[in-house]
């Protein structure tokens, strides 16, 4: 029996010994890897950056620790991470060049690609080449991607290029199946979110504005690649008609898309070539994550910052988690908290806050709305809008001192709706159940689910609808300087690209995040200033203290497998989680 005590208090011991020394080991491992973050490390001479155009692109990069141990992460590709390592790459003199190898690549919106492609032209004023090669260009891809000086195709490769469409799905009947009907109350002729659940098709207004706002962006597009391949805008528009897409790859050499076929061995000799080094030597590469480390030569005064704060995805009361979570989200409470630290901050001089959102919470918008305005008091407030800052996305960022967007950006939409799922019939007559009542008052029953409003309910959500329509119009006027008699000509949830904002005053100017920062300086009279980003992004140790979320892989996968039909596969699973009143685009815009 001694003997036996023994071996298991020896094989406790040892596990327990096994157990420390493993956990100091991690431990040590992680503090190096949370080191390593803060190195800044330079490039060798003659090399060369390359950017992976495969993955998802999203405002920021949000690459997660544990998931890239377990090697379960989607490929994330941070536009603002790609931003600022090409800038730097620009400024390097032992960068030569960029090689762009496309793959299977994903953004968010077309005016995220501009953005990549206006940083992209602004490289090659250092007089530094590009050269990029795919097996296959999607539209987005081949639209970046033809601003190189030299672009190259697989010769069995394709280059799609159709032009855009905007396919909405409507779901009313979908609901219906369920026992499910949506009892709708909006402002706004043009507000056409609620038509997802309502109706059968586009509204005349709907598809008048969404052919205005299609065009504008196509409009760009064309005149953009035609400008870098030397084509006129009839000839690309002429492509796209002749399903160019199935068309012999010869065919792209002779029409100018591309300047070569070769195959992907074969890329490294023409790269190796454009170096000056012999083809049995390596090529310095270099990546956007090495870039990211390395010294900015631009940076200024640490006490004279221009803050960017990161505001994109739902406008939300507060998170929706889960499975099925509407990917990043602008929680108010959290933005409000933020936006008041800074406030706080002597070192931020001025603010610009990156806007990407088609809305959401009406009420969430408003709370945002006030922070803003308080920030404004202190310092400078600049918006850049990203590939959307629409219906609450534009209601956040009224109250600034100077807007600007890209030329592609969805904004406007200024409206508001109230949605309330009427689920009585699920209830009642599929599922079969009885209720009765007692109340003491006529509307104690109001909101329960076993019946729809009356019209008489309908009539006062009209009316509390039609008043947060009224100050969402009032805050735009406030903060435009117009009259709300002009804000009402461009509201009635009216949506409209950058381009054409500018012209009716919702927007003062065209450009990107470098465009804001630089009036957010200018309007801070800041001669030296350094840009620093906010939110925080969580080091290493403290992704590893957080709570982790077992579903995001799922999440993820389900994205990729879905691709265009996420969203509204997973607006029904969290559709009763949706803050009754909505400042928002159409749930799903689908522009393709």
């Amino acid at each position: 029996m001694k003997q036996f005590f023994k071996f298991v208090f020896a094989s406790f011991f040892g596990m327990m010994l096994f157990s420390i020394v493993t956990g100091l080991f991690a431990l040590f491992t992680i503090v190096g890897m949370i080191a390593s973050q803060d190195t800044t490390k330079e490039p060798e001479d003659n090399s060369v950056l390359v950017l992976n155009l495969s993955g998802q692109m999203a405002e920021r990069s949000e690459n997660n620790f544990l998931s890239q141990l377990q090697g379960t992460q989607i490929n994330s590709l941070g536009l603002d991470n790609m931003l600022e390592g090409i800038r730097k790459a620009k400024d390097n003199d032992k960068i030569k060049g960029i090689y762009i190898e496309v793959g299977g690549f994903a953004s968010d919106s077309y005016a995220s690609m501009q953005s990549l492609r206006k940083a992209l032209l602004d490289f090659k004023k250092s007089k530094k080449w590009i050269i990029t090669y795919a097996d296959t260009y999607t539209q987005g891809t081949y639209y970046i991607s033809s601003v190189a000086d030299k672009v190259y195709l697989n010769p069995q490769g394709q280059i799609d290029w159709h032009g855009l469409a905007s396919e909405p799905v409507f779901i009313k009947d979908l609901l219906a199946k369920f026992g499910v009907k949506m009892q709708v109350v909006k402002v706004g002729a043009y507000k056409s979110a609620t038509e997802m659940f309502t109706g059968e098709k586009m509204s005349d207004a709907n598809r008048e504005q969404t052919s205005a706002y299609l065009n504008s962006i196509w409009g760009n597009i064309t005149k953009e690649v035609g400008a870098s391949r030397g084509l006129s805008v009839e000839q690309l528009n002429a492509y796209a008609d002749s399903m160019i897409t199935f068309a012999d790859p010869q065919e792209y050499v002779k029409l100018k898309l591309v300047d070569g076929l070769v195959y992907t061995d074969q890329i490294k000799g023409i790269v190796k070539k454009q170096l000056g080094i012999e083809t049995d030597k390596d090529i310095n590469q270099v990546t956007i994550a090495d870039m990211m480390n390395t010294e900015d030569k631009n940076q200024g005064d640490k006490e004279n910052q221009v803050a960017v704060y990161y505001a994109y995805g739902d406008i939300v009361d507060g998170v929706v988690g889960g499975l099925f979570s509407q990917g990043h989200q602008i929680d108010a409470q959290v933005v409000c908290k933020d936006l008041e630290k800074l406030a706080k901050d002597k070192d931020v001089k001025a603010v610009v806050v990156r806007v990407n959102s088609g809305g959401g919470s009406a009420y969430a918008s408003e709370q945002i709305w006030h922070q803003i305005m308080e920030l404004k008091k202190l310092k400078p407030v600049v918006v850049s809008m990203g590939g959307m800052a629409a219906s609450g996305g534009y209601y956040m960022s009224a109250p600034a001192n100077w807007i600007v967007a890209e030329p592609t950006t969805i904004t406007g939409s200024i409206g508001i709706f109230g949605m309330f799922p009427d689920v009585s019939g699920l209830l009642r007559e599929k599922l079969g159940l009885k209720f009765d009542e007692v109340k003491t008052n006529k509307y104690a029953d109001f909101g329960t689910r076993t019946r729809p409003f009356t019209e008489e309910e309908m009539s006062y959500l009209s009316q509390y609808v039609n008043r947060g329509y009224k100050l969402f119009r009032h805050r735009v006027a406030e903060g435009r300087k117009m009259t709300e008699e002009q804000v009402e000509k461009v509201a009635q949830g009216h949506v409209f690209t950058g381009q054409d904002a500018q012209k009716i005053g919702l927007v003062d100017e065209l450009g990107g995040l470098d465009v804001a920062v630089a009036k957010a300086a200018q309007l801070a009279k800041l001669p030296n200033h350094r840009t620093s980003a906010y939110p925080k992004e969580p080091n290493i140790l403290e992704q590893m203290l957080e709570q982790t979320k077992p579903n995001n892989y799922l999440s993820q996968q389900l994205r990729a497998s879905l691709g265009d039909y996420y969203e509204p596969f997973t607006l029904l699973k969290t559709i009763d989680q949706q803050s009754a009143i909505q400042a928002r685009l159409p749930f799903y815009p689908n522009i393709h």
